[in-house]
């Protein structure tokens, strides 16, 4: 993609993300992301099909992100200037959405937000699966694989709303250390 191509792409991205602070998505309107974005219609159906790619899109791209940041532990966004990366790889997913780059956290808060955290909680299954079960599970051989990561994605996506609710009152230390010490047994 050429710069072009990426200015109006992250317009689109920007428009979409301002009009779902505002409203819910079933009411928002192609017409009214091109506007916002100062885009035509040719050049938005040029980038996508229809709205819902431009949902799952938006959501591959900050859940991709954020989730491939949190596996790579070299990339740390300056988080660590004065101190060492987490070992933990939640602590690190969850000091990214501290940061709240493209207000991550407002759309998962926000009034459509059941979409934003089915998109997460996906993002999250292959997270878990290669960074987590697979290499650390001793106990409950028994349960199935996908029942496990499904419970511990939809546990930590739980966590990041009650944090939110708790308008951020613990570090992403301290969440870390509630939540590992939650599931650690499991495994």
């Amino acid at each position: 993609m050429d710069r072009r191509q990426q200015k109006t792409r992250s317009a689109i991205f920007a428009a979409f993300g301002a009009l779902l602070a505002q409203k819910s998505y079933s009411k928002i309107t192609v017409q009214e992301i091109i506007d916002t974005a100062n885009v035509g219609r040719t050049t938005f159906y040029a980038h996508f099909e229809a709205k819902d790619d431009l949902l799952k899109a938006l959501c591959e791209e900050l859940f991709g992100h954020i989730i491939n940041s949190a596996m790579d532990c070299t990339h740390t966004h300056g988080l660590y200037s004065e101190q060492n990366a987490p070992e933990s790889v939640f602590c690190h997913l969850l000091q990214h959405l501290q940061e709240n780059e493209n207000n991550i956290l407002g759309l998962l808060s926000c009034e459509s937000s059941e979409l934003f955290l089915r998109y997460f909680k996906d993002s999250l299954n292959d997270l878990i699966r290669n960074q987590f079960v697979n290499q650390n599970r001793r106990n409950n051989q028994d349960i199935p694989q996908d029942f496990l990561i499904n419970h511990i994605s939809g546990s930590f996506v739980e966590m990041v709303l009650w944090w939110l609710k708790d308008k951020k009152k613990h570090t992403p230390e301290e969440l870390d250390s509630y939540f590992r010490a939650v599931i650690e047994p499991i495994l």
